[in-house]
């Protein structure tokens, strides 16, 4: 094989194009995480009531014991009122209860399978993992630079291409320095 720059473009591209796909998804996963959060979705939904309960009355051994009952095994995270609103949050489920009417909704989440995984991409701290997103990150470099110097004539690179890349630099520019 030809140490070309169209070769070396290709195969990087080749050997990375799963991880391309995945970090692609995952950013677009974590985007839009506050609409659907693969991480967390709902798959049962469950009806309850409960008795009269005071507001003063609600702190952690009152938590603890509707945790029981209510037989959740999941680590509670934090709970609060507002205003008529009982809200407890575990790690795996989300408890609202109206006060006022003393009826509720226990949610409980999983996560989406392939898809939720994915998100530990960006979320992942592991030592080798960030060796190896280094290394993607210089590949990326690489696929970026020898693109550059595969196509010739008008459409090259010098004739046009750096008008886009110019372009595609200043976009994010705009909405990182302007629009934040």
């Amino acid at each position: 094989m030809k140490l070309t720059a169209r070769n070396t473009h290709r195969d990087i591209a080749y050997f990375y194009v799963g991880l391309i796909i995945s970090f692609s998804l995952s950013g677009i996963f974590l985007n839009h995480r506050q609409s659907w959060n693969p991480k967390r979705y709902t798959y049962e939904s469950k009806d309850i009531s409960v008795a009269q309960v005071n507001k003063d009355s609600i702190n952690d051994n009152f938590i603890k014991m509707f945790t029981s009952e209510q037989g959740i095994e999941d680590e509670l995270r934090r709970f609060s009122v507002d205003g008529e609103k009982l809200k407890i949050s575990y790690v795996n489920h989300d408890v609202t209860i109206d006060l006022s009417t003393r009826n509720g909704k226990i949610e409980s989440y999983r996560t989406t399978p392939v898809l939720g995984q994915m998100t530990k991409l960006h979320l992942d701290t592991s030592k080798w993992w960030i060796y190896y997103s280094d290394v993607f990150g210089v590949a990326m470099l690489v696929i970026a630079f020898t693109g550059m110097f595969i196509q010739e004539g008008s459409n090259s690179f010098r004739s046009r291409g750096w008008k886009l890349a110019l372009i595609g630099i200043i976009f994010p520019l705009i909405f990182l320095f302007l629009l934040t």
